[in-house]
């Protein structure tokens, strides 16, 4: 048992990983019959929703593209960025969808910048009371604190995935209304959100699985 455990520990994210990376170099092959890049994307759809205080910018990195609420800055990675392909015009659509639910105070995406600074603590401090409380079987306390730190982690991953999933929504719904993609592209920019998607789904089963086993564990000691 112990071991499907772990194999399914290690093959869910390799897989997610391997997806989305198939599914975006498919795709970023595919040229966009709009013509725009992934800039103009980002950029029509923001000023089509009062955004204009929010800027695009290039990123360094591959699939490096995310949002910044601080700064209110869509970041694209440079393919993306100058790109004029279906998978560049997916991404781009993407993080907008962060932009604008930062603007309408979307409440899931408060909770998980409420959690992001303490989930980034504790889960790191975690590792050093968990490993306390498994080598030494007499401190299970230890153990039990290691559990609550690593919980406020696996909270924001949990947390983080309706903000992928609404901000994937808000993405299609805009790219669709204000014609940016046609019907034939619809289904490939939606695989390429999809194939995202499941790495956030994968790395929250495997959080949750390992805090399930671990609470297991301090259970029986107790």
């Amino acid at each position: 048992m112990y071991w499907i455990y772990l194999i399914a520990l290690i093959a869910l994210p390799l897989y997610a990983q391997m997806k989305v990376k198939s599914t975006y170099s498919k795709y970023s092959k595919v040229t966009s019959t709009s013509g725009m890049t992934g800039a103009e994307v980002a950029r029509r759809i923001l000023d089509e929703n009062g955004l204009f205080n929010v800027k695009v910018v290039p990123h360094q990195g591959l699939l490096s593209d995310h949002y910044n609420p601080m700064t209110k800055v869509v970041a694209l990675s440079e393919d993306n960025y100058y790109g004029h392909s279906v998978a560049g015009t997916a991404v781009a659509a993407h993080e907008v969808g962060h932009a604008i639910q930062d603007a309408q105070n979307y409440n899931f995406l408060r909770v998980r910048h409420m959690l992001a600074k303490p989930a980034a603590y504790t889960s790191n401090l975690s590792f050093v009371f968990i490993m306390i409380g498994l080598i030494a079987s007499s401190m299970t306390s230890m153990l039990w604190i290691g559990i609550a730190m690593m919980a406020v982690g696996v909270l924001f991953q949990v947390v983080t995935l309706p903000v992928e999933f609404d901000a994937s929504k808000r993405a299609m719904d805009q790219v669709v209304q204000l014609g940016i993609i046609n019907n034939e592209e619809e289904p490939q920019a939606k695989k390429v959100l999809s194939a995202a998607a499941m790495t956030y789904v994968a790395a929250t089963a495997v959080a949750v699985l390992e805090l399930v086993r671990l609470i297991l564990i301090a259970t029986n000691r107790d």
